[in-house]
């Protein structure tokens, strides 16, 4: 099996979303749609949150226009949720923010001895699907944290520091206290 192809294949270019999915088979330009990767969009306690006792939020934006693989956004979002869980227990609130829906496309194309003859170059180059995408745009919200005190607040800022490498963006952490 081969690999996903780097993430600056895709994440640098401005996109239309592509996302032409119809019932009837002559109007959908995209034939088979990859299946979702992230599994869930909000983990935590949702009722703690709206009772007002997670009154610090972290969230986390884009700097500028990207597009962030599902993948990505998946990973990113086991590991903050296993170090939340790990050092909070249920005392916070955490939400994937953007959905991916735009459906990424590679026109696959071989190299070493003999492949110039089973590929067609760009004849046909429309590509398959192989995956999502969600686009970002500048100060779009990636993650939304929210916990209780500030000493969980640190912990959380260190947990995003480390997840940076993950997200093919620059990114920026807005943080604020809600009002009760």
């Amino acid at each position: 099996m081969v690999g996903l192809r780097k993430a600056s294949s895709y994440s640098k270019m401005r996109a239309v979303p592509f996302t032409r999915i119809s019932k009837q088979k002559s109007r959908s330009y995209i034939k088979t749609v990859p299946p979702q990767k992230i599994a869930k969009f909000s983990m935590g306690s949702e009722s703690l949150f709206n009772k007002g006792k997670l009154l610090h939020c972290l969230t986390i934006v884009s700097t500028g226009h990207t597009q962030i693989r599902h993948n990505a956004l998946e990973a990113c979002r086991q590991y903050i949720t296993k170090k939340l869980e790990e050092e909070l227990a249920g005392q916070f609130l955490f939400r994937v923010v953007p959905f991916p829906h735009h459906i990424q496309r590679e026109n696959k194309m071989l190299t070493g001895a003999g492949a110039d003859r089973m590929q067609t170059g760009m004849q046909l180059s429309y590509g398959a699907p192989v995956g999502k995408a969600a686009i970002v745009k500048p100060n779009g919200r990636i993650f939304f944290i929210a916990v209780a005190d500030p000493k969980a607040v640190m912990f959380a800022r260190h947990i995003i520091q480390q997840i940076k490498s993950k997200l093919p963006c620059k990114t920026r952490i807005i943080y604020e206290i809600k009002k009760q």
